[in-house]
Formats: structure tokens, sequence, C-alpha cells
């Protein structure tokens, strides 16, 4: 049940930008959102249920198919009760299964079923970013009236400089 806080339901991605989700759910709590938080079975290998549901007050989902979370068909809970979903970071995979309407984890089936709003925090390798797969699905999902914002420039994971840094948490 809503306390009647604006609700945002944040997706993490399975890259090593994850790690920084506690931060990102901080800031929104601190913003005045109520804030649940989903994963991918990626994600889980760089940040923890624990440390997510600690700073938002909530537990954690990633399974799609836990009958503890599915038995009142979860995924379509969380889609309606988002009033914006963030994901963050948004990986190049990710970003891929959404732009074609793949629904085979958790995340996937709550932004295929949710009519909120979707703001992607995209984070990946700069020839990962560039490379025109990933700009056309950046375009399909545009185009179906998801946002963006990023990424940055900067030195990311692998040691390069250049385009695919998450933007920092607090302008999420």
């Amino acid at each position: 049940m809503s306390d009647g806080r604006p609700r945002a339901l944040l997706c993490v991605g399975g890259g090593i930008a994850a790690y920084k989700a506690p931060e990102i759910v901080r800031a929104l709590v601190k913003e005045g959102l109520e804030v649940r938080v989903i994963l991918t079975a990626a994600a889980g290998a760089f940040v923890s249920d624990l440390s997510l549901a600690s700073v938002s007050g909530h537990p954690v989902r990633s399974r799609l198919l836990d009958a503890s979370e599915e038995g009142t068909i979860g995924h379509i809970e969380l889609a309606d009760w988002a009033d914006v979903v963030i994901v963050a970071p948004g990986t190049a995979d990710l970003m891929a299964r959404a732009a074609h309407g793949l629904a085979d984890d958790l995340v996937t089936c709550v932004l295929l079923a949710t009519r909120a709003p979707i703001l992607w925090a995209p984070a990946m390798n700069t020839n990962m970013w560039r490379h025109p797969a990933t700009q056309a699905n950046l375009a399909t999902l545009g185009e179906r009236g998801a946002e963006f914002v990023g990424p940055d420039a900067g030195e990311l994971a692998c040691g390069w400089i250049g385009e695919g840094r998450m933007i920092d948490p607090p302008v999420i």
C-alpha cells in the first residue's frame, strides 16, 4: 500500500555500475519518493538485495517465476504500482531486450507491462554504446516514449576513457 508519496521502481541491470544502485535509491528517497527495486539476474552479482532493501525499506525482487512473488502476478502489480520506472544501469543487453519486447525475466516483463514513464540511465563500454545496434535500440525505445539521461564521458570500468559511463546518481 502506498503512503501518498510518488512511487519509483528502480530496475537494476547487470553491469558494474549496478554498485551505484543504493546511492540512487538514497537520492530518490531523499527527494521524497517511495522506491522499490527489482534486479536482473546479472545485477545480483554486483549489488546485494540486503543493501538495496536497507535503503529502500522494501524487499528486493529478482525472480519472475517465484511463487511467493508471482502468486499475485507480481510483475503486473509492480508495473501498475510505479509512477515512474528508472532503469539504471541500462546495459546494452537490457536495452536490446526491451527494444525487442522480450519478457524473459522480471525486469523485462515489468518494462513491457508498465504504462508509467521509463527513464533509462545507460552504462556500457564506449564501443558498445556507439554500436549501430545499440543506437537502433535507443531510437526504438525513444520512439516508444522512453527518456534517457546520459551516458557520461569519463573513465570506464574497463579502464578506457570515453562515452558510456552511467550518469552520477544524484542526476538520475
